[in-house]
């Protein structure tokens, strides 16, 4: 309960505020430059009930993208975006509702979950399937900000970024979100972030290239 004297004084009151916005807040911090991936574990995802019958829909709504889609991708990517999601929230020990689970993050008691470290892990391994028929991109929702949200949008090849299908992984922390880019539910205004998807894998290839250095 707020005593009498801090529940009058402004300063204290925004210094308390400015404080809990910085401690859930979702965004990169501008100063990070090392990605620090998942690390895979062997142990198989088994989705449940709800997953399957969702994901289901998903390969339906990929499919539906373009004629030029092929099934099998969409089948796949729907797949891998479900299995990444609960993977991820096992190795990152997810809690909930999303703000505390960054709470955690931002004061150490976690290393990894917030919103950019879910996209950056789930486009890493969409990008893995090798796709032909279908494209990726780097979704953004108001960027820099503490309501900033990051997300895989998906296209079919060619296709504007508008008309894609966003995969949210971060929202229901492990339990995959889907839905049009231009009718979210929680008024998300998704737009692309051409440079961050390219820096996320120019990232991947430094750290590969070190790696290879490194063993040599």
């Amino acid at each position: 309960m707020l005593t009498d004297s801090f529940s009058h004084n402004p300063v204290r009151i925004a210094i308390g505020l400015a404080a809990m916005f910085l401690l859930t807040d979702c965004a990169e911090p501008p100063s990070t430059n090392v990605v620090e991936p998942a690390q895979t574990g062997p142990a198989e995802i088994i989705l449940p009930r709800g997953d399957i019958a969702a994901e289901a829909q998903l390969r339906t709504k990929l499919a539906m993208l373009s004629p030029t889609v092929r099934v099998d991708e969409a089948e796949k990517l729907a797949l891998c975006a479900y299995k990444t999601s609960r993977r991820l929230a096992r190795e990152y020990r997810v809690v909930f509702p999303p703000a505390l689970n960054n709470i955690l993050i931002n004061t150490g008691g976690r290393k990894r979950g917030l919103c950019y470290q879910w996209t950056e892990d789930l486009l890493h391994q969409l990008d893995a399937l090798k796709l032909e028929t279908l494209e990726l991109h780097w979704g953004e929702a108001f960027a820099r900000t503490f309501s900033e949200n990051n997300g895989v949008v998906v296209t079919a090849k060619g296709q504007p970024f508008a008309r894609g299908i966003v995969l949210d992984a971060w929202r229901y922390q492990g339990r995959l979100y889907w839905g049009p880019v231009r009718k979210d539910p929680e008024g998300y205004p998704w737009k692309e972030n051409k440079a961050q998807y390219d820096r996320v894998f120019q990232t991947k290839a430094a750290e590969q290239t070190a790696s290879s250095v490194n063993r040599g």
